[in-house]
């Protein structure tokens, strides 16, 4: 029943709001297919909005307060709760990154990894390092994020509209853009972008501009091409250390004594995290010289 309710909840998703460009939520990877029952081990309230957050666009505004506002039957504190335990469930992780702006500055964004897969905290802490690695490939969805990127053109332009037959046909070449390092969003825009007025052959124009515009393909990422990245509390949003944080939460938030007073484990943890902040940003000026 729990489920029933939360495929309905899931059904006003589209008109959810995006996040600040850079934030908000993201996918972890190596995900199982959606099926039916995926959200069955957590209490009621926690599977419906776990099954919301699920089918929600990358970049989604996922903080409390717009849970609330999208999904009625809760308010801002039960939304609150239900994220702390979603973390506790292994469904998702705060994460502070840096990452490069518009304009080419570094800066910090905050987001949330949400996995429909439950994971481990050694799981999750690989991932924060960037040195997940890839398991065992599972059935793919019937819809790639690919596929919707291309399904999503005539949305963007009525006349790169493509059919479903279009949409499987050109689905490789869109996956592979992905893989390259673009964004749906990217895809979209370099599709229909400068179009002459009248396009006969839709699907030949977007696989013309797929071969045509075919991003470079990724360097093997070094040491200072890693992400930065900082594990938030799940609940104050205070940064901490994988270890510091199982399911998502501090000792403080589950509750626990601490072994050393909050002020001076709080300098500690600013003195370190401002050390790697400081190595890693060493390190990407260096490779980029």
């Amino acid at each position: 029943m729990a489920y029933a309710d939360s495929n309905g909840a899931a059904r006003h998703a589209h008109v959810h709001p995006q996040a600040t460009p850079g934030y908000g939520k993201r996918s972890a990877p190596d995900q199982e297919p959606r099926r039916a029952g995926d959200f069955a081990h957590l209490p009621a309230r926690e599977a419906l909005i776990a099954a919301f957050v699920d089918r929600l666009p990358e970049g989604a505004a996922m903080d409390a307060k717009t849970l609330a506002v999208n999904i009625p039957a809760y308010g801002q504190a039960a939304c609150r709760t239900a994220i702390r335990r979603l973390a506790e469930a292994g469904h998702l992780r705060m994460v502070k990154e840096h990452r490069k702006g518009d304009g080419g500055s570094m800066h910090w964004v905050t987001r949330t990894y949400f996995s429909r897969t439950a994971r481990g905290d050694a799981w999750w802490e690989t991932f924060l390092r960037g040195d997940v690695v890839p398991e065992a490939r599972h059935e793919p969805p019937a819809r790639s994020e690919a596929y919707d990127a291309l399904a999503s053109l005539g949305r963007t332009d009525p006349r790169m509209t493509l059919s479903a037959a279009d949409c499987r046909e050109l689905e490789e070449l869109a996956t592979e853009w992905l893989a390259r390092g673009a964004s749906p969003r990217d895809l979209v825009r370099e599709l229909t972008a400068g179009l002459p007025p009248l396009v006969h052959y839709a699907r030949g124009m977007a696989r013309t501009r797929l071969i045509d515009k075919m991003p470079p393909e990724r360097a093997e990422p070094t040491l200072a091409d890693k992400p930065m990245r900082l594990m938030e509390c799940a609940v104050c949003h205070d940064p901490g250390r994988p270890e510091a944080l199982p399911g998502g939460v501090c000792r403080a938030c589950r509750g626990e004594d601490r072994p050393e007073p909050a002020h001076a484990v709080r300098a500690a943890q600013v003195r370190d995290y401002a050390a790697e902040i400081r190595a890693g940003i060493r390190a990407r000026e260096r490779s980029s010289r």
